[in-house]
């Protein structure tokens, strides 16, 4: 597969529809603002972490660093699905600014894109946020991507940081 640029609905088709459900063993989620998205799932549309809770029972481990809090619906659809209390390792890190989907360390997506419905472009032409960036298979681009990711989640980022106080697991947050 050649890098891409993907723009607006482009993402959600081929980030979240085709790349994301396709993950065998990983995928790992940076976003600095993280929403109860809705996807389709045949003829119907879905939580997306409905397709997460999936996939972890097929195995994937999936990992998320965000920024902030997810909001009540998020919380609402992520107790529908138990599994995602164990198998769902989230992050929460004020600093968090970029945006990466990484499926199995083969494929990376990075761009301007929040993991919300208007900022993936699933909800309609009329609702969702301009954004871009770009989708590849290249190892000289996943592996940086990884490595960024990798380095904020076993916490290489923290001393210099100094905001480890309003840093959280997900576990931490519903207490």
């Amino acid at each position: 597969m050649p890098t891409e640029i993907v723009t607006d609905r482009r993402i959600y088709e081929r980030v979240i529809q085709e790349s994301a459900p396709q993950a065998t063993g990983f995928l790992w989620i940076a976003t600095a603002d993280i929403k109860d998205m809705h996807v389709k799932k045949g003829r119907s549309m879905v939580p997306f972490l409905q397709i997460l809770s999936e996939l972890i029972d097929s195995g994937v481990s999936i990992r998320i660093v965000h920024a902030k809090e997810p909001g009540p619906a998020f919380r609402k659809d992520f107790d529908r699905f138990p599994n995602l209390l164990q198998g769902l390792e989230m992050i929460l890190c004020p600093r968090v600014h970029f945006k990466t989907v990484i499926v199995d360390g083969t494929l990376a997506y990075t761009g301007s894109a929040n993991l919300t419905g208007a900022g993936m472009g699933a909800k309609s032409e009329h609702r969702r946020n301009f954004e871009s960036g770009i989708l590849t298979d290249d190892p000289n681009l996943v592996r940086p991507l990884m490595d960024q990711f990798d380095t904020l989640w076993i916490g290489g980022n923290c001393e210099p940081c100094q905001r480890k106080d309003y840093c959280a697991t997900y576990h931490e947050l519903i207490g």
